[in-house]
């Protein structure tokens, strides 16, 4: 099994930044693939950023240019660099493992943390 667990979120204004980081432990040998989800209330689960075992990235195109998804394997945590935040990203964030590629449906992930709310006020 392999547990994550968010931290970092909170409550900014909009313009400003925040890092969050996920924290993977257990049988973390068996993950390949890293990334973030949010949901805003009243909203579905919607992926922001992919990162894969050789470092690959992708962004929804949301966050394109505002977010860094990086990883540290040394230290088993996974980080979303989120610059220049808007109301509109305020949702709970929840990281993401997978034992291959990440599905950006959110569906057959093996491995989800239990979110951090991240809240962006204008």
């Amino acid at each position: 099994q392999v547990q994550l667990v968010e931290s970092g979120g909170g409550l900014v204004q909009a313009g400003e930044s925040l890092r969050l980081s996920c924290l993977a432990s257990g049988i973390i040998f068996r993950i390949n693939a890293l990334g973030w989800f949010r949901q805003a209330p009243g909203k579905q689960r919607e992926w922001v950023a992919s990162i894969s075992a050789l470092g690959n990235t992708e962004y929804a195109d949301s966050v394109k240019d505002r977010f860094t998804i990086s990883r540290d394997n040394s230290k088993n945590t996974v980080y979303l660099q989120m610059n220049s935040l808007k109301v509109e990203d305020t949702a709970v964030y929840y990281c993401a493992a997978d034992r291959g590629a990440l599905s950006r449906t959110g569906r057959g992930i093996d491995y989800w943390g239990q979110g951090t709310q991240v809240t962006v006020s204008s």
